[in-house]
């Protein structure tokens, strides 16, 4: 049995605008919640096959992906899928069942949220 928790990793808010999961890492340091999360997010980010696979998801035309089209990343199938469960358990997947082949899809506020956590912040006026 896994104790991993899935977190999201953002909240939409009411004007539709897309709010990150933890502000800038220059704003200001994390809470404890939001290092969790964003170090979920790096952690399933950190092995080079599901970066891989992040990519090829998120480059795939149409903005998603069927598994059979992006399964040449150098592993056996199964491995494949394991990685993609791990990117989706972090949040940074979505997936959906069309017959006997599964989507994958990487939100755009995903995306989003992942480059508002890498930029600066902007100065205080």
């Amino acid at each position: 049995m896994s104790n991993m928790k899935v977190l999201p990793l953002l909240e939409p808010e009411a004007s539709g605008a897309v709010a990150p999961c933890c502000p800038p890492l220059t704003e200001r340091p994390f809470t404890a919640e939001e290092a969790e999360t964003a170090a979920r997010m790096f952690k399933a980010l950190g092995d080079p096959v599901r970066l891989r696979l992040f990519s090829a998801v998120a480059s795939h035309d149409g903005g998603e992906a069927c598994v059979c089209d992006i399964s040449d990343v150098g592993v056996s199938q199964p491995t494949v899928s394991h990685h993609l469960k791990k990117l989706k358990d972090a949040g940074l997947l979505t997936s959906e069942r069309r017959g006997t082949w599964v989507y994958y899809r990487v939100e755009p506020s995903v995306l989003a949220a992942m480059g508002k956590l890498l930029t600066i912040a902007p100065a205080a006026a």
